[in-house]
């Protein structure tokens, strides 16, 4: 047994071309028998063919050591590099920035921040659609040491109020209005002392931290214009801010993200420049860009979300890569635009995303040639979708990730070439120097392999805390560092991981454990359900019954009957939905998740 082991592994060794670095490590392993090292790990510089963990607790190691660099560096490198190629297009806008313009503007954005008076740990907020102006204080606010804050721009008054005041936010920056969203307006009402204020010299009752409102288009009274901003940094402040440079270390909190705040008032996700610079240089490479100089990455997610501010921005900045924003807003049809118009070579996206994309009426008069691979990610992705976006769309390289704010934010990520099983039926196999285990939500023991539990991460990529909030933190990240997702899932002896769903949308019916997951996938493959959603609803003698919100196919007629035959012998019994509604639409964030479909929102009618 052992020799095939070690020969299997030798042979795995040579695919991969790993480095000379490797040897030393086989050598240890083929000492130890083999085996047992084997067993704690998963070596992640390709996709593993050895299935060799034997319990539910794995760690990604890697021949590619973490990167020691803040963003400012890490940009640095890239612009050296190829200070022609282009950067960014931002199709609505018509703006096209090649790497060596965006870095001037950076440049002139982050002194003229130093020159308002914000200093090293300030707190920025960005508050807004994808705009160019998103990424510029991205990365200036990364250079002056200042801690990005991602505002949700969908947020209302009482949300931005308390986002702003939970972190102390001294400056925001935003347009004066985005479709209905007029974000000027709501602070006006939050600060009415913006009014009378000389720009910079904010002091609000409410709002006691805020000095500055940053605003990108029409001049606002008390308010700074982005101009202003881009002319202020004389060349005292530009001396100020290479020296500053001196003092950033890649430890240093640099990105607040705020959570859903499903369980409760969002909490601040505090992020390092350590996480996003190595979470966006492990996911890359795992996508192939170190290898594909002539990457364009067509970019529908939100900035304010990880996705798109770590997936995307600093992918740009990490691995020299290009980004194509179809419009500001959300737009299904705009993405097939940009495909088609940029000649993207990879689409990211939200499940819904894609399925709003592949639901486009004029769909196939778009050339998508260009598309060899794709990022789902976000929330969980049907197995009947992921083939679709094979079939349909041509995007054979499609790849699933999984992760978690709190963890900058991938943790599993699957390669482009995995086989259609693990794209779609799995997450993926554990990232770099990333260890995960899965454990019994009330013992905290680690499961038997296979089994499933509550999947708990450590390593690099761990958030530093909640910002201003210990007990939080405390309560999600444990005095060992491992990060409790609060999410169901399993591993096989690949790593590979399986989500079944989080431990509070759990139902149980009857002292039955039912993921909604499972049912929701399982209805995905009728062939005139479009989406499913799977909810739990009282009921005074089963505890809780299962309940199946359905989007149909267009032009299609279904019965409750119907979607019951066909669960009937499929799965379990005690799965069947009790319950089924046909819904035209699902509530969604504009990360572009579904929202979790609430038991009193919705009325159930017994047949």
């Amino acid at each position: 047994m052992i020799p095939r082991v070690a020969q299997s592994f030798q042979s795995l060794r040579n695919s991969c071309a790993l480095p000379a670095a490797g040897k030393p490590l086989w050598r240890a392993w083929t000492r130890q028998g083999g085996l047992p090292a084997a067993s704690r790990g998963i070596h992640v510089d390709c996709p593993p063919i050895i299935p060799t963990l034997t319990s539910s607790y794995v760690h990604g190691t890697s021949s590619t050591p973490l990167q020691q660099a803040t963003v400012a560096e890490t940009l640095l490198k890239s612009v050296e590099f190829h200070p022609d190629k282009e950067a960014m297009v931002f199709k609505e806008d018509g703006l096209r920035k090649t790497f060596a313009e965006f870095y001037q503007d950076v440049d002139r954005a982050a002194a003229g921040l130093l020159a308002l008076g914000l200093k090293k740990g300030d707190r920025l907020g960005m508050w807004g659609p994808n705009t160019y102006e998103w990424v510029l204080f991205q990365f200036a606010t990364a250079k002056a040491g200042i801690i990005l804050v991602s505002v949700n721009p969908a947020y209302q008054l009482q949300e931005v109020e308390f986002a702003l005041k939970k972190v102390g936010v001294k400056a925001i920056v935003c347009p004066t209005q985005f479709k209905t969203q007029k974000y000027c307006d709501m602070l006006r009402k939050i600060c009415p002392e913006i009014e009378k204020a000389s720009p910079g010299d904010i002091k609000s009752t409410r709002l006691p931290d805020l000095r500055s409102v940053i605003v990108l288009d029409s001049r606002q009274p008390g308010m700074f214009h982005l101009e202003d901003v881009m002319q202020a940094g004389s060349s005292q402040y530009v001396q100020q801010l290479q020296d500053l440079q001196k003092t950033l270390q890649f430890d240093d909190p640099i990105n607040i993200q705020f959570t859903s705040g499903t369980t409760g008032t969002p909490k601040g996700a505090t992020l390092t420049h350590h996480n996003i610079v190595n979470n966006a240089y492990f996911v890359g490479r795992r996508m192939g860009y170190h290898w594909r100089p002539n990457t364009r990455v067509c970019v529908p997610v939100p900035l304010y979300h990880c996705f798109g501010s770590v997936g995307a921005a600093m992918s740009m900045a990490v691995h020299g890569i290009a980004l194509v924003f179809p419009s500001a807003g959300y737009d299904g049809r705009a993405n097939l635009v940009a495909l088609d118009s940029e000649r993207c070579t990879i689409i990211y996206g939200t499940p819904t995303m894609y399925v709003d994309m592949l639901n486009q009426p004029d769909f196939d008069k778009f050339n998508l040639s260009s598309v060899i691979s794709g990022f789902v990610a976000g929330s969980p992705v049907p197995p009947e979708l992921a083939k679709t976006i094979v079939t349909k769309m041509g995007v054979k390289e499609i790849t699933i990730g999984y992760g978690t704010t709190e963890n900058s934010p991938v943790t599993f990520c699957g390669s482009p070439m995995d086989n259609m099983e693990r794209k779609s039926e799995t997450v993926g196999y554990i990232m770099d120097h990333v260890e995960a285990k899965v454990v019994n939500p009330t013992t905290g023991q680690i499961v038997p392999l296979g089994m499933t539990g509550e999947l708990m991460i450590r390593g690099y990529c761990v958030m530093l805390e909640y910002w201003a909030d210990e007990a939080k933190t405390q309560e999600c990240v444990t005095k060992n560092g491992w990060y409790k997702t609060g999410d169901i899932g399993s591993l096989d002896a690949y790593s590979y991981c399986k989500i079944e769903g989080r431990i509070k949308d759990m139902i149980i019916r009857g002292g039955e454990n039912i993921y909604p997951a499972e049912i929701e996938q399982f209805l995905h493959t009728h062939p005139k359900v479009k989406e499913a959603q799977v909810v739990g609803v009282e009921d005074p003698r089963m505890g809780e019954e299962i309940c199946a919100c359905i989007r149909l196919a267009d032009g299609v007629h279904c019965t409750v009957e119907e979607i019951r035959d066909y669960c009937k012998g499929q799965i379990s019994h005690f799965k069947i939905p009790r319950y089924v509604l046909f819904v035209s639409s699902y509530p969604l964030t504009v990360t572009g998740k579904r929202t979790q479909i609430q038991e009193e929102k919705i009325r159930i009618f017994q047949d």
